[in-house]
């Protein structure tokens, strides 16, 4: 096995480690080799524009490459790495259409029934299917357009609140529907609060429990959790900074808190590792049966040039070498995300930066993406803020930048 270990510096950032470890017999693939120096590249620009540190990993093949910047912790200025846990955001709803996929092929779910027939409290629009709720095509308001349009005074009223299902519904359904059922794409964290609650009040079975036997133990997955409603990670972890929407004001270090304003939308704690094994495994067929895959994995286009695109809980970018991946992105208090692979399992990538609420950091990361599966600096071919494409609406908080 040859192993490469380098450390660059760049110009008015910390010292950026690089590690690439390659079995000596290990096969290339049709993509381009990854732009180590265009994540570099990304990850700099990133730090440059608000975000304490960033990692970034990819597996391609029987090769991986791990690449971290800056820092996981500003108080004890301690250095960022690649294997490092973190909050996910909205990456969990992919985990939790893999449950739900699971049941449809377990025949006790029909993806185009009324969600009705199967939640312990009607929502007001019989209308409504299943399939409406994983493609976001159902008209639920996001009750988090109201709890985060501060920031962090909203972040802080509900940073250690424990929410019930049916109590973050409510606050949705007090406002009027954003369209009727399968009009338009409209994305709302509603949808998978909604299907969490589905899930439970179907089985009878916590969603701790499903993703814990249908998910983490199957794929080994040791650095994945869902510890809703505790407020800590475990483990080495990369502390969460959020913005303030006075952007004079100082980060406020977000990293504990119980996510229940989210749960079964974005409260799955995980790495890098960890989100690259389980985006590989769900479009390879491991984890969902090939017809419920087929109805994941068909993206209908959400934006101007339909680079990107929603299926059921996943997402698909098309890239500027004419490589469409698959996965999700995360916004949480403190991190955002992007975990996406290609179709055939073969190459995957991890990026996340310790910062949020900051729309412009979010687009640059995405650049990693370029780099990772086009072989391209982004930065210097001038894709790094391109690649994010049109802003589609995700995660919290208005005036934010959300891919």
């Amino acid at each position: 096995m040859r192993i490469k270990n380098a450390s660059i510096a760049l110009a008015g950032t910390a010292v950026m480690t690089v590690l690439a470890v390659t079995p000596a017999a290990a096969t290339t693939t049709a993509l381009p080799a990854p732009s180590l120096t265009g994540v570099l590249a990304v990850q700099k620009q990133a730090m440059d524009h608000g975000a304490p540190g960033a990692l970034t990993r990819i597996d391609s093949g029987a090769s991986s490459y791990r690449i971290a910047s800056g820092t996981a912790d500003t108080a004890a200025g301690t250095a960022m790495d690649a294997n490092r846990r973190f909050r996910v955001g909205s990456v969990c709803k992919s985990f939790t259409t893999v449950v739900l996929m699971q049941l449809v092929a377990e025949g006790r779910v029909d993806l185009d029934a009324p969600a009705n027939d199967y939640l312990p409290q009607a929502l007001p629009d019989d209308r409504i299917t299943v399939r409406h709720l994983l493609s976001h095509r159902s008209g639920l308001w996001d009750y988090t357009n109201d709890m985060f349009y501060h920031t962090v005074p909203g972040f802080e009223a509900v940073r250690n609140r424990v929410f019930s299902f049916q109590e973050l519904i409510d606050l949705s359904t007090a406002h009027q529907p954003t369209s009727v059922p399968g009009a338009a794409y409209s994305y709302s964290n509603t949808n998978f609060v909604v299907l969490g609650q589905m899930i439970e009040h179907l089985t009878g079975v916590p969603m701790a429990t499903h993703y814990e036997q249908r998910i983490f133990q199957p794929l080994g997955l040791r650095n994945t959790s869902y510890v809703h409603p505790r407020t800590t990670i475990g483990g080495s972890y990369a502390r969460g900074y959020v913005r303030d929407d006075d952007t004079t004001l100082p980060l406020v270090d977000s990293t504990e808190q119980t996510v229940s304003w989210a749960q079964s939308a974005g409260a799955v704690i995980s790495n890098s590792a960890d989100l690259n094994r389980f985006f590989a495994a769900v479009v390879s067929g491991r984890l969902v049966p090939q017809p419920q895959l087929r109805e994941m994995m068909n993206t209908v286009p959400v934006n101007a040039d339909g680079t990107q695109s929603y299926g059921l809980g996943l997402r698909g970018r098309m890239l500027s070498c004419g490589v469409k991946v698959y996965g999700h992105t995360g916004t949480v208090q403190g991190y955002y995300t992007y975990a996406f692979a290609t179709a055939d399992g073969k190459r995957s990538m991890t990026s996340m930066a310790n910062t949020s609420n900051n729309g412009t950091v979010n687009t640059v990361l995405a650049g990693t993406l370029e780099a990772a599966f086009c072989g391209v600096d982004p930065v210097k071919s001038g894709k790094a803020l391109r690649s994010g494409g049109e802003a589609v609406t995700e995660d919290i908080a208005p005036g934010v930048v959300r891919h």
